[in-house]
């Protein structure tokens, strides 16, 4: 196809749109040969379809844009061409973040659990938080809601970043050092720690460095992130056995919430359209989370001694023989509704 100019003009109507699409999806969007129409706007499909885009006329494009977009719109974009490229990108430095803002995410207070009907920031007295991430948030929530009891509420965000309230543009581009991460509020006597800690062990690859499945960059990394000592411990003697199970190193980032207090803190709130994402009406079923399929060796092989009685695990082993994550993240075509207690 030739370069001209309408052709010119199409490809950069295009590539403005894409900027601010999933990093898989455009990704897709771009490589593959089938219709990608069930992820992009009715808008962007018929420029796609109209202009028959090749890949190098794209890379060419984009590294002429380069040269002409504004210091922040090269930062979003040299994410993207990151992505393109298909190199696993580094942890930016805090030095090198965006400068965010001080304002909190729009429309987040008073804003309830879509699945659960709870208030998204409040944490009852006696309830507990954990914070983790193992790729796409929009599954990694979806699993935790639906554990049987004692979950309050889950939240997408970006966590363990540099940048003050980011946006979700601005983490997909990995100038923010944040990860796409889940806020859990639980009730231990309900749920404990140890059932989160081992969701988020089987439900995905902890050993794929900067990504998860097709979504790559340091926003993808998996981490879990501790609030007091004993979340530490629980984290990093369950690490321990199941990188031994794995037979491979584990490249989970652990790390206390405290750490990330000198730039405004672990957590902050991604966009009301994300939250349960999965659960609402048009929600594409994306999610690019690698299960290994191997059980977390049993808590009595691994806890810490004096941890055992305080953390046991409230699911039984029933459950995860019906319930634990499969291969092929299997969690975007389970049912929305928690899972009933009993039903394993």
């Amino acid at each position: 196809m030739a370069n001209t100019p309408q052709s010119s003009h199409s490809i950069n109507h295009i590539i403005g749109k894409m900027l601010f699409f999933r990093r898989s999806y455009v990704l897709a969007s771009i490589l593959a040969t089938a219709p990608c129409s069930a992820f992009l706007p009715n808008s962007a499909v018929r420029k796609v379809h109209n202009s028959s885009i090749s890949t190098p006329l794209v890379a060419n494009k984009l590294n002429s844009l380069a040269k002409t977009v504004t210091n922040h719109q090269k930062t979003l974009f040299m994410g993207f061409f990151d992505m393109i490229s298909g190199g696993d990108a580094e942890l930016i430095s805090p030095e090198k973040a965006l400068p965010g803002r001080s304002q909190k995410m729009p429309n987040i207070d008073g804003y309830k659990h879509y699945i659960t009907g709870k208030d998204l920031q409040e944490v009852p007295e006696g309830f507990e938080v954990a914070v983790f991430a193992n790729g796409c948030f929009w599954g990694s929530e979806k699993g935790i809601w639906r554990l049987p009891e004692g979950i309050h509420s889950t939240a997408i965000g970006y966590c363990a970043g540099f940048t003050p309230n980011p946006t979700y543009d601005e983490a997909c581009s990995g100038r923010t050092g944040h990860t796409e991460g889940v806020r859990v509020v639980f009730d231990p006597s309900k749920v404990s720690f140890v059932d989160i800690l081992r969701w988020f062990w089987e439900a995905h690859d902890p050993c794929s460095g900067m990504g998860q499945g097709n979504d790559r960059g340091s926003q993808y990394r998996s981490g879990f992130y501790y609030f007091n000592e004993d979340q530490k411990r629980l984290i990093e003697a369950s690490k321990e056995a199941y990188e031994k199970q794995l037979g491979k190193t584990i490249t989970t980032e652990i790390a206390s919430a405290d750490d990330y207090e000198q730039y405004g803190g672990l957590w902050y709130f991604g966009e009301v359209y994300h939250q349960q994402y999965l659960a609402k009406p048009g929600a594409r079923p994306y999610c690019s989370a690698q299960p290994q399929g191997v059980s977390l060796a049993s808590f009595d092989e691994w806890a810490p001694t004096d941890l055992v009685e305080k953390y046991k695990p409230t699911l039984p082993e029933a459950f995860w023989k019906a319930h634990a994550p499969k291969k092929g993240c299997s969690v975007v075509s389970a049912p929305n509704e928690p899972i009933k207690v009993g039903e394993w």
